[in-house]
C-alpha cells in the first residue's frame, strides 16, 4: 500500500508540501511559484539590474545612485557607492504623512505577558528623541556603539537611533559574558554601550549593568565615554558618576526633533560578531544599503 504524499514518512526528512491558499498568494509581494520563478530568471539574465530595479523601487535614496556594481578594487565590491541614504529614515520617516503611520511597527510582549503596540509614527518620536539625545552626549556619524540590552522595544529604539544619526551600532546579545562584551567592546572601538540594568526571564531579574562594569573593568576599555541604562525594573544598580546616566532622563531632555544624518550606501550601518566559540569573535560587517 502506497503512502500518502500528506502523511510523515520520517523525523528526519521533510517532504510533504503545503500550498498557500490563494487569498495568501494574491496579497503576497511574490505571488506564489511562477512570481518567484521570474524573479530568479530576470537576476539570472541581468543581475546589476534585477538589484538596481529593486533598489530604486524599495528604498528611498537622498541622493540616487548612478553606479550599481563597482568591481575595479575586487574583491572588495562596492554596491550603489555613489548613492546616499538612511536606514532609520527608510523604516520609519518615509511612512509619515501615509496610512502606515498608524499601523502597528512593534507587537512586544513582556516577560510577564503584557503587551506594548507601538506604531511607526510613535517609534519615530521615541527613536528622534533618543538619537538626539546620543548626538547632545557626543556620539557622532562613523562612532561605534554596543547594544546590550534585553528583548524590549528600547532596544529597537536604540539601533533605529544609532543609524539615524549615521553611528554604527553593534548588538551582544543580552546572555554573553562580561569577557565577551569587552572583546567587542575592544574590537569594535565602541565610544557608548546601551544596556539595561537588568533583563527578567521567567520573572526573575537578571543583571545587565553589572557585567557591562564588569567587562569595561577588566581593561583595554578606554574608548567608552558613555554608559546609558534603561530601567527594565525598579531595582537600583551602581551608576558611575560623569559616565553613565538613565536613558528615560537624557531622552526626557534631548530635543525631539532628529533630522536623519544620510550616508553613502557602503557606510557601515551594523557589526555582528561570531560567537568566539571556536576562537576570537570575528565581526561581520553590514553596509547601510550595499
Amino acid at each position: 500500500m502506497s503512502t500518502p504524499d500528506n502523511s510523515i514518512q520520517s523525523t528526519l526528512v521533510e517532504n510533504r508540501v503545503f500550498p498557500p491558499s490563494a487569498a495568501t498568494v494574491q496579497s503576497a509581494r511574490i505571488s506564489g511559484m511562477e512570481g518567484y520563478n521570474a524573479l530568479c530568471a530576470e537576476a539570472e539574465n541581468d543581475f546589476e539590474g534585477f538589484w538596481a530595479r529593486l533598489a530604486r523601487e524599495n528604498l528611498s535614496w537622498n541622493k540616487p545612485f548612478t553606479q550599481v556594481l563597482d568591481e575595479s578594487n575586487a574583491p572588495f565590491y562596492q554596491w550603489f557607492a555613489d548613492g546616499e541614504l538612511n536606514a532609520s529614515y527608510n523604516c520609519l520617516d518615509r511612512h509619515l504623512g501615509t496610512p502606515t503611520e498608524d499601523k502597528k511597527a512593534i507587537i512586544f510582549e513582556s516577560d510577564d505577558g503584557k503587551v506594548t503596540n507601538v506604531t511607526y509614527k510613535e517609534l519615530h518620536a521615541k527613536v528622534s528623541q533618543f538619537a538626539s539625545a546620543l548626538k547632545e552626549m557626543g556620539v557622532q556619524k562613523g562612532d561605534r556603539v554596543v547594544i546590550y540590552m534585553p528583548m524590549t522595544v528600547e532596544g529597537i529604539v536604540a539601533m533605529q537611533a544609532c543609524a539615524r544619526i549615521g553611528a554604527t551600532h553593534s548588538v551582544v546579545f543580552g546572555g554573553f559574558s562580561a569577557k565577551s562584551l569587552q572583546d567587542r567592546i575592544q574590537d569594535a572601538g565602541a565610544v557608548a554601550v546601551i544596556t539595561a540594568n537588568f533583563q527578567l526571564r521567567g520573572g526573575k531579574e537578571l543583571p545587565l549593568k553589572a557585567i557591562v562594569d564588569e567587562g569595561i573593568a577588566m581593561g583595554g576599555c578606554e574608548s567608552i565615554k558613555n554608559v546609558i541604562v534603561y530601567q527594565r525594573t525598579l531595582s537600583a544598580c551602581n551608576m558611575v558618576e560623569g559616565r553613565d546616566s538613565l536613558m528615560h532622563e537624557v531622552t526626557a531632555k534631548a530635543n525631539p526633533v532628529c533630522e536623519p544624518e544620510f550616508v553613502g550606501a557602503e557606510h557601515p550601518l551594523f557589526v555582528l560578531y561570531t560567537s568566539g566559540s571556536t576562537g576570537k569573535p570575528k565581526g561581520v560587517q553590514h553596509s547601510t544599503g550595499g
